[in-house]
């Protein structure tokens, strides 16, 4: 199952940050300092933390602006909700669950008494009284009077007797709980001989009655596999390192008397050996055992086997984080980067070292702080999970902080495969982690007062400048480096244009109707009255420039500048009315009316089909706005990006696709 939707309240800097929805795959968090984003890790951990991670503490974690409600007793601990979380379930799910719960969303959430509970949505609803009462008495008057046929001087020791005493101290909101159905079931069942042979309509709501009282079972059933399945959450940040030597004894002894003050301190050794399979003592005492009288071949042959083990243990554990340190870390050949590691015990000493090119073995605090990095993520992440690899979603905090920011850039692809086989979530102040492409997949962590608290912007906006930094600097960096690299280019008015036409053109490209020329680049400029500055610098470069500009005012006005039509031409000013008509004013949402109609349909539960096609000139963003609140354009083209992750061009309508086909021949011929 794949997380996709959470919220948090009450904790400490949160109040509510509504609800906000995570990738499939990798989303990322970026924010200013103090803005919650770390906090926002935390809280999502406690949907399901390994054993040793501690849950919530009511005196540090509940807000201290809103303290005196719980010391006070206006509110208690226990109706306090501090994290929510709605999973989809994937086809390994369902085949677990009885049919009614195949589509339904697990939903679980955590109070701040650490209590968790769950429950599961777009589900039949639970079955009361009520909802069965009208069927019962007709089926119990059926039999009694099937009784009475037989029996007629017997009217005290009807079944109808039997069932009104059950029924007695039942309300409407009785819920058909396991003791109420089991009860009423057996009593049922117990008479099912009464019931008219051949009547078809009181066998059919016998069958019905049945079903429903057996709901309950089911529905505790499907939560009790659904729990499960239930991914765990591996949380890492910076703190979490593996000290190059740490000595077992002092360890062991500081684990036993718990004087671990600082949770950060010892937690990667700990982790180290988890993942080894040993604690602290046992290896402790390996290294004390003195060594047997050499006569007592048993003894000695003993001795042996521990230390062997030992050694085997921390070899297999070495094996297995070089193989993944050297898949993530990618180490350059032609340069003399660490990537063998070596986890060995010598004595009271377990030490972590790395084999360099030539062989000899360095301390792992000797290496960059980058390698440090990865190794100690690597070994909380292994550990943590033990053996739940492939059920395990990975919170990163600020990933990578260490590494160079060309290696931050691959570490960005690392994340990207990680998340792969492990959904991801991270929070980053760097550029280099956030992709270009990533944009759609971003949320903005920000605080603009205290008294309101955190919260998770889903749109590519914020009040505060240094929660988009990140992004600005990352859209800016990827110019900088693709701008000039391409000889011919396509320049786009904003973010929300480029997705739709890189996103089109890909489907289309895949289902082999049309492509655009490899070499062509793909630029966007932010707004329609900036295309000209992109054109004139690519012009001024010699390079081949064609401009998409909707055709609205604001088209209207970056088409007239003389600039423009004196570097591109107008036969490189490509506008949206060329590829689609019967629109007044189109914009290239109309490029993708019928499907974004049907997005729209499913991501806002409103049907505007009817709307649209007895008003098949007016653009749509028009009724979109007028029929949907706080309808944003943006969020409409992420909503577009993800449905082409789940469907091909041919789910495009036919004048969809020739429009986008007739839009990139004509990109094409321009830049020939």
């Amino acid at each position: 199952m794949k997380l996709f939707k959470a919220r948090i309240q009450n904790y400490r800097s949160i109040i509510d940050t509504g609800e906000f929805e995570i990738e499939s795959l990798k989303t990322i968090m970026v924010g200013p300092n103090e803005a919650g984003k770390t906090l926002i890790l935390k809280a999502l951990q406690q949907l399901n933390k390994p054993a040793d991670v501690p849950g919530f503490d009511v005196l540090r974690d509940y807000p201290r602006s809103l303290y005196d409600e719980i010391s006070t007793g206006k509110v208690l601990a226990k109706d306090i909700t501090v994290v929510t979380g709605y999973f989809k379930l994937e086809q390994s799910d369902r085949d677990l669950l009885p049919d009614e719960f195949k589509d339904c969303i697990y939903k679980r959430y955590k109070n701040i008494d650490n209590q968790i509970y769950h429950t599961v949505e777009n589900a039949p609803p639970l079955v009361y009284y009520k909802d069965i009462k009208s069927d019962l008495l007709r089926l119990v008057a059926h039999i009694d009077k099937q009784f009475l046929a037989g029996h007629p001087a017997d009217e005290t020791r009807t079944p109808g007797k039997l069932y009104n005493s059950l029924l007695d101290n039942w309300k409407d909101l009785t819920l058909l709980s396991d003791d109420h159905s089991s009860r009423l079931k057996n009593l049922l069942v117990g008479h099912y001989s009464l019931i008219e042979e051949g009547n078809e309509k009181e066998e059919a709501r016998y069958a019905k009655l049945i079903d429903q009282i057996e709901f309950y079972k089911k529905r505790e059933e499907a939560l009790d596999i659904l729990a499960e399945r239930k991914p765990i959450f591996i949380l890492f940040n910076n703190y979490f390192k593996v000290k190059p030597s740490v000595h077992l004894e002092h360890l062991a002894m500081r684990t036993e008397q718990k004087l671990l003050d600082d949770e950060y301190y010892d937690y990667g050794n700990l982790c180290l050996l988890k993942l080894l399979g040993f604690t602290a003592r046992q290896l402790a005492n390996l290294g004390n055992a003195p060594s047997p009288d050499m006569k007592d071949k048993q003894a000695l042959k003993e001795y042996k086997d521990r230390l062997d083990s030992r050694s085997y243990q921390l070899n297999a554990a070495s094996a297995k984080l070089t193989q993944e340190i050297r898949r993530v870390w990618m180490p350059d050949p032609n340069r003399p980067e660490a990537d063998k590691l070596k986890v060995t015990a010598d004595g009271q000493y377990l030490k972590v070292v790395v084999e360099d090119d030539i062989g000899v073995d360095i301390e792992l605090d000797q290496r960059s702080e980058g390698f440090q990095w990865i190794v100690s993520f690597f070994v909380v992440f292994f550990a943590e999970a033990m053996g739940k690899h492939k059920n395990a979603i990975l919170l990163l905090d600020e990933p990578g902080t260490s590494l160079h920011p060309l290696k931050q850039r691959d570490f960005r692809e690392t994340i990207s495969r990680l998340a792969e086989k492990n959904q991801t979530i991270y929070t980053t102040h760097s550029p280099f982690l956030v992709g270009p492409d990533e944009l759609e997949i971003v949320k903005i962590i920000e605080m603009k007062d205290r008294r309101e608290g955190t919260k998770v912007q889903t749109l590519l906006s914020s009040s505060d400048p240094a929660g988009l930094l990140p992004l600005k600097e990352a859209l800016g960096y990827d110019l900088a480096q693709g701008l000039f690299s391409q000889k011919k280019n396509l320049i786009v008015e904003g973010i929300s244009d480029y997705w739709y036409v890189e996103s089109t053109i890909a489907l289309l490209k895949a289902a082999k109707m049309e492509s655009l020329q490899d070499e062509i680049a793909l630029v966007f400029a932010n707004t329609s009255s900036k295309v000209v500055y992109y054109a004139t610098i690519l012009f001024a470069h010699q390079l081949k420039v064609v401009a998409l500009l909707d055709s609205d005012a604001t088209g209207n006005q970056a088409e007239q500048q003389d600039n423009l039509v004196y570097f591109l031409g107008n036969e490189n000013i490509l506008r949206t009315k060329d590829f689609i008509k019967g629109i007044s004013k189109p914009s290239i949402e109309d490029l993708l009316r019928f499907t974004l109609v049907s997005i729209v349909k499913t991501e806002y539960e409103t049907d505007l089909s009817e709307i649209a096609a007895n008003h098949p000139e007016k653009p749509i963003t028009e009724i979109f706005k007028e029929e949907i609140p706080d309808f944003s354009k943006y969020a409409l083209a992420k909503s577009y990006v993800k449905w082409t992750n789940t469907h091909d061009a041919t789910a495009l309508s036919k004048e969809e696709q020739a429009a986008w086909i007739s839009f990139i021949q004509q990109v094409n011929k321009s830049l020939k």
